[in-house]
């Protein structure tokens, strides 16, 4: 059979189209591929600095807080030892108020009340005096042998404690 013309010349047409269309294809895949290993490069150069930069944040937030930490303990013992101090002192002006009053426990209830005053207050100065000789530590340490000894009765105090705390902090 014999071809007709206007078939060859689509023939022929379409030859050269498809040949210029891989050539084209080729090169459009290969830059592709070429874009495609350059952003794959500047992602592991981009993912390689917010390492660098996320060990330096790191590195700086870890100055930070050691230094706020040892701000804080030296704070804290600071505070401690103020406050054993006025613990003390209260401790120390109680008793006195105590056996300031056992002469008048005296005379309106009786000498064994007024005693039971004196005692009281001797065992109150006597605290006070070793609570101005102990240092944080120790007391700190007496503390934690008092929980090992009898947790209930550190649970009590502290939920007294914090009863007590509460309630200052209400009436303000």
């Amino acid at each position: 059979m014999a071809k007709s013309p206007a078939k060859s010349a689509q023939v022929a047409a379409t030859a050269p189209a498809t040949g210029v269309s891989t050539s084209r294809k080729g090169e459009a895949k290969s830059r592709f591929n070429a874009a495609l290993d350059e952003a794959k490069a500047g992602v592991a150069a981009l993912s390689a600095e917010a390492k660098d930069r996320a060990g330096d944040y790191t590195e700086q937030a870890r100055a930070k807080g050691s230094d706020w930490t040892a701000e804080a303990k030296t704070k804290a013992t600071e505070l401690a030892y103020e406050g054993k101090a006025k613990a003390s002192e209260a401790i120390s002006g109680l008793s006195r108020i105590v056996a300031d009053n056992a002469a008048t426990l005296d005379d309106k209830l009786g000498a064994k009340y007024g005693d039971y005053a004196r005692t009281a207050s001797q065992s109150l100065d006597e605290f006070s005096t070793r609570l101005e000789g102990k240092s944080v530590e120790e007391l700190g340490e007496d503390a934690r042998e008092m929980v090992r000894k009898s947790p209930a009765v550190a649970v009590g105090l502290a939920a007294m404690a914090g009863y007590l705390v509460a309630r200052l902090f209400r009436s303000k």
